[in-house]
């Protein structure tokens, strides 16, 4: 799935957990940062060395054509360096492992859960059937399996409308409720 669309989902998740309850909030920016965050933590280093490179006039087009497999493939991810780094930390950023370890980490040194994580979660579980075996297969329990689902192409269009169009109605949705309970909040008072 999209970057853009990974951090309103997670803004969704967390003004809907918000609405749910009236005690504790839940920060909707930080969710949808932490819904972005596992794409940011796999990509942001490999594209700003791509964005240098190509505009520094230092990325290496002979490696890269020398790599290229015969009859016009796409380059392969693990080609260059940074590629493999991408990789790399590809894996560790759409782990369910991971992502356990790391909650439980925090829960334990905060005494409390922090639901902001949560957009970590939704980012994974959704890039799980979202993405295919051709471009990166989320890598759920990495490291413990190497077990990869064979999903769809998140970038048909079918999915995009459809993917924009949920989106749209979840925060109508929420929107409507929104509103409804601040004038339920009114009449009580």
């Amino acid at each position: 799935m999209d970057i853009f669309s990974h951090g309103l989902w997670a803004a969704a998740a967390a003004k809907g957990v918000n609405q749910a309850q009236d005690k504790r909030r839940v920060n909707i920016w930080a969710a949808a940062l932490w819904g972005v965050f596992p794409d940011l933590f796999a990509f942001s280093i490999p594209f700003l060395w791509l964005l240098w490179s190509f505009t520094f006039g230092d990325l290496p087009i002979a490696s890269l054509q020398a790599d290229r497999p015969p009859l016009g493939e796409p380059i392969g991810r693990d080609s260059l360096w940074i590629f493999q780094l991408s990789s790399a930390l590809y894996n560790v950023s759409h782990s369910l492992i991971i992502f356990t370890v790391v909650f439980l980490g925090v829960w334990a040194y905060f005494k409390q859960a922090r639901l902001e994580l949560i957009g970590w979660l939704l980012h994974i579980l959704t890039d799980v059937p979202t993405h295919t075996y051709a471009f990166f297969p989320t890598p759920v329990f990495w490291p413990l399996f190497d077990w990869k689902f064979d999903g769809f192409v998140w970038g048909q269009p079918w999915f995009i409308l459809l993917n924009y169009s949920l989106l749209l109605l979840v925060f109508a949705f929420l929107w409507k409720r929104h509103r409804t309970l601040s004038l339920h909040k009114e009449v009580k008072e």
